[in-house]
């Protein structure tokens, strides 16, 4: 019995020692992606702000609307580069513990390589469960504040948006539209037309709207007149031609976007664009990618242990980073350019080369960040 005692005392004693060493590893772990992660979110919140820049003066856009996009932007921004910062973050974190020969202690202490990735694993699911909140609830949110906030400041015709759908104003006629598909015709339209005494004389409804040349043509229309007496007339036709100073481009602003919807939105919107017979490639792609995210962060903490268990010279430590900022940097062009053929997708429907634009921007964004880290951390250390 004390030999059965004894043994069951190591034993539990071997467990609060793991314990202790997972967390002493995840707190390492996540000090330098956390740094990391600052430093790239730092790096790509400045470049954001510097293409908003050339905006300021259009409409009611200001500095401060531009710096009100950028913060609402940042959860979005955080999101997509986190697998690269967690990647660059563990390598920078395990290689420190290296060359403090901290990993040389835990392994002369009994504690194997599988038991150290075992560790590195439970914190790569934790930080797969973090990204994935972080997709699924505050991107969508934030995202779709910041392109609304910045549509109302450079578009003075567009009244707002609400569960109603998109209101906008054109002269004495107020423009209901419910939604705008991705090739950004209008579902479900009201055309509200008010005389000079401020007296509703016409609503018009239809079920769709495609814009030709310099007006709309209306499916499914259905127009009620009201006269001084408030009599009304209804009429209806299969098609009609809507003229207005509304165009595309205007609504182009409050087009739905992969980025300001959740997994499940996302679901529901493609089912609903096959119903209606429109091109899904966009919402796929945005849903596969966003699926794949969080595995992808935990797959990116892993590939952190290879670097640390071999040379552990302070030369390697520079060499390693490079190598995994590299790797990180792939990843998030390779990313990026599934977003760009997204963008090449949209432009087919409309003028779109602004977007396209973008994901180069990001990339670049990415080497900049890059060149801040080696710059940072990849110094000899000394004394």
């Amino acid at each position: 019995m004390n030999r059965y005692g004894s043994g069951r005392a190591r034993a539990n004693e071997r467990f609060d020692d793991m314990k202790l060493l997972e967390l002493y590893l995840a707190r390492v772990l996540m000090g330098q992606i956390l740094v990391v992660l600052g430093v790239l979110a730092g790096v790509f919140a400045f470049v954001t702000f510097i293409d908003q820049v050339s905006h300021l003066g259009t409409g009611n856009y200001s500095v401060l609307d531009a710096l009100r996009y950028v913060l609402l932007s940042t959860p979005r921004i955080t999101y997509e580069i986190f697998p690269m910062a967690v990647l660059i973050g563990a390598i920078l974190g395990l290689s420190l513990l290296a060359l403090d020969s901290e990993l040389i202690v835990m392994r002369s202490s009994g504690v194997s390589i599988g038991q150290i990735t075992y560790a590195v694993l439970k914190l790569g699911l934790l930080l797969a469960f973090i990204a994935l909140l972080i997709g699924e609830f505050l991107t969508p949110w934030t995202e779709t504040l910041a392109q609304r906030g910045r549509a109302q400041a450079l578009e003075q015709n567009i009244e707002h948006k609400s569960n109603s759908g998109l209101w906008m104003r054109d002269g004495g006629t107020f423009v209901n539209v419910r939604e705008v598909l991705p090739d950004l015709s209008l579902r479900d339209v009201r055309v509200f037309q008010f005389d000079n005494s401020s007296q509703l004389r016409a609503l018009v409804h239809a079920g769709r709207g495609y814009f030709s040349e310099d007006f709309w043509d209306l499916d499914e229309v259905k127009q009620t007149l009201i006269d001084e007496q408030g009599f009304t007339t209804v009429a209806k036709a299969p098609k009609a031609r809507w003229t207005t100073s509304v165009t595309p481009q205007t609504m182009s602003v409050f087009l739905v976007q992969p980025d300001q919807l959740s997994l499940m939105q996302l679901r529901k919107y493609i089912a609903h664009l096959v119903s209606n017979v429109q091109d899904t490639r966009n919402f796929e792609l945005a849903y596969w990618s966003k699926l794949n995210l969080p595995f992808a962060t935990a797959v990116m903490l892993l590939l952190a242990i290879p670097f640390v268990f071999g040379s552990i010279r302070t030369d390697s430590m520079g060499r390693n980073l490079f190598i995994g900022i590299m790797i990180g940097i792939v990843f998030f062009c390779g990313k990026q350019g599934a977003w760009l053929y997204r963008s090449r997708l949209s432009a087919a429907a409309h003028s779109g080369g602004d977007s396209a634009d973008a994901d180069f921007c990001h990339c670049r964004r990415a080497v900049i960040s890059a060149d801040t880290l080696i710059s940072a951390h990849a110094q000899p250390k000394t004394g």
